[in-house]
């Protein structure tokens, strides 16, 4: 059986515009969350956010603090006491809020959002249409042919469309994580956007202008694919497994299973527990993946695997390294998952009674 709220005979184009407005709505509302979860992941896997300033002169490859906190000869020479080593350590979420708000500024707080809606809108355009197309199939198929297999249809299909969508934009995913992850130069100074951080990474080495095989540097811009798709397809089969039948249950305890208001309440709150809990048992994969994508030294970036990496944040951290930004993680999945799924069918709803009002005067 098909999910009440998702059989619309809709085309494709309407599906992925339903997703690309759900994908942009938010990205924009759940990005500053994002940048608390990368921020304390890549501190985790080194990110030197403190002491960046160790001598006077300039570092071309270092990621600097902001203007506002001067290096410590610096204010030596105009008799002020040097930084606190700790106004550069994130403690948790709110700290980070605190701290970027106050050394970079509030606009900060949605670095990378213009990578994530160059990622969200794609992303989710396929993925959700496929989800909707992929599932109908497969009930279908399975309802006549093995239909004890049914219930697992949500598991196979978000795990399938998921896949296809994130191996489809990952090059975005690889700069919105670099762009988030790394602290701002010089307050004043123009930031890099995702072309040009795409460019830093196909063209990393800098000291030599000669390539030895072009085509082979655009490998990089798949660095850390596999930790991706590791932890997003665990996470759609998670999330969908979750969601489907919770979101069935709310409707069918409602009076009305077809109001505007059902639909939203419904979704949105199937939503939010499945994303919640989906974000909470890949939280491992997720600082697996971003401590791939971080990784600056390029044969170590082609030669490491998500298992080795797990060990190696094992072996630093612990259970509590494996579970690094895991309150923000979740803060952010259950919002952003309701918030696509709702405004997904909302708009689904309207467009299906928009087709067929004439019909009905």
């Amino acid at each position: 059986m098909s999910s009440p709220s998702s059989d619309y005979n809709l085309s494709l184009y309407e599906r992925a515009l339903s997703a690309a407005g759900a994908a942009f709505l938010s990205a924009i509302i759940v990005n500053p969350l994002d940048v608390a979860k990368t921020r304390l992941q890549a501190q985790a896997a080194g990110v030197p956010y403190q002491n960046l300033y160790s001598t006077c002169h300039f570092e071309t490859n270092t990621m600097l603090a902001d203007a506002r906190c001067f290096p410590s000869c610096y204010r030596s020479l105009l008799g002020e006491p040097p930084c606190n080593p700790q106004s550069f350590q994130y403690k948790g979420t709110l700290d980070v809020f605190h701290k970027v708000i106050q050394q970079e500024g509030f606009t900060r707080l949605w670095r990378g959002t213009g990578a994530s809606l160059a990622l969200a809108v794609p992303t989710v355009g396929i993925y959700m249409p496929c989800y909707d197309i992929f599932r109908n199939y497969m009930e279908e198929s399975t309802n006549k042919n093995a239909p004890s297999m049914t219930p697992y249809v949500p598991l196979v299909a978000g795990s399938v469309a998921r896949s296809l969508a994130c191996v489809t934009c990952y090059p975005v995913e690889l700069a919105r994580t670099r762009m988030q992850a790394f602290k701002d130069g010089q307050q004043g100074t123009k930031l890099p956007g995702v072309l040009k951080t795409l460019v830093g990474v196909v063209y990393a080495d800098t000291s030599t202008k000669k390539l030895h095989s072009s085509f082979s540097n655009f490998r990089f811009l798949w660095t850390g694919l596999g930790a991706q798709l590791s932890r997003d397809v665990p996470f759609s089969a998670v999330c969908w497994a979750t969601l489907e039948p919770v979101r069935r249950g709310l409707l069918r305890m409602s009076d009305n299973e077809s109001s505007l208001a059902t639909i939203l309440g419904a979704n949105f709150a199937a939503g939010f527990v499945a994303g919640s809990l989906a974000g909470a048992t890949t939280c491992p994969l997720d600082v697996a993946k971003t401590r791939r994508q971080i990784e600056k030294d390029r044969v170590r970036a082609l030669t490491m695997t998500t298992r080795q990496t797990l060990v190696e944040i094992w072996r630093d951290g612990g259970i509590k390294g494996l579970f690094t930004g895991v309150g923000p993680r979740v803060a952010r999945a259950g919002p952003s998952v309701g918030i696509v799924v709702s405004f997904y069918e909302v708009v689904k709803y309207a467009l299906y009674n928009r087709r067929h009002q004439p019909c009905e005067n």
